[in-house]
């Protein structure tokens, strides 16, 4: 077995993902994982700390994409077209691999309440990452907060739809949610 390969990250998610949906999250073991990944525990472990961590891979990454692109928006830029710049740069940053996954992450994640429980806490970090991009613009706390907010929401409408084949490119995906969001506030008044 290798003792390193460059892929390895993508080979644990994909060998978790394969066995969580064919034999259940909670069956599944991170010796079985490694197996199917044809690589070892430590190895596993040197890139995961659990098996559920397996679902949260990228987390980080997302989170700073979506933070570079807002602070690399125009100043001159309302607080949602600075989520909008990092919608788009995150989203220029989705591979096809991405988009394989994604639905069947989604279908994992709804068998398990743990599973559910991480993904909500995946979305607040990716809030938090925005709000606190648009805060180093000076956007104030509640401004900053609701703007992360509908740009986690965006996202998130976005990519399930990009991942189940809609749409080839995911950065107009996420731009017309992030639209759409914007219309659905202005309707509440």
């Amino acid at each position: 077995m290798p003792r390193w390969e460059p892929d390895a990250r993508e080979r644990f998610v994909s060998a978790a993902l394969q066995l969580f949906s064919e034999q259940g999250y909670d069956e599944t073991t991170v010796a079985q994982i490694a197996d199917r990944a044809g690589l070892t525990r430590s190895t596993f472990f040197r890139h995961f700390s659990d098996k559920r961590e397996v679902l949260a891979a990228g987390q980080e990454t997302l989170s700073a994409l979506f933070a570079e692109g807002i602070a690399a928006a125009p100043s001159s830029a309302t607080p949602l077209e600075a989520v909008g710049a990092g919608l788009a740069n995150a989203s220029a940053a989705m591979t096809p691999f991405n988009r394989e996954l994604g639905a069947r992450l989604e279908a994992v994640i709804a068998t398990s309440s743990e599973l559910q429980e991480r993904a909500m806490l995946k979305k607040v970090g990716m809030a938090a990452a925005m709000a606190d991009a648009l805060r180093a613009r000076g956007v104030p706390d509640p401004v900053a907060d609701t703007a992360a907010e509908l740009g986690v929401l965006a996202f998130k409408e976005a990519f399930v739809a990009w991942s189940t084949g809609e749409g080839d490119d995911l950065a107009p995906m996420t731009a017309a949610a992030l639209d759409r969001l914007r219309a659905a506030l202005a309707q509440l008044g």
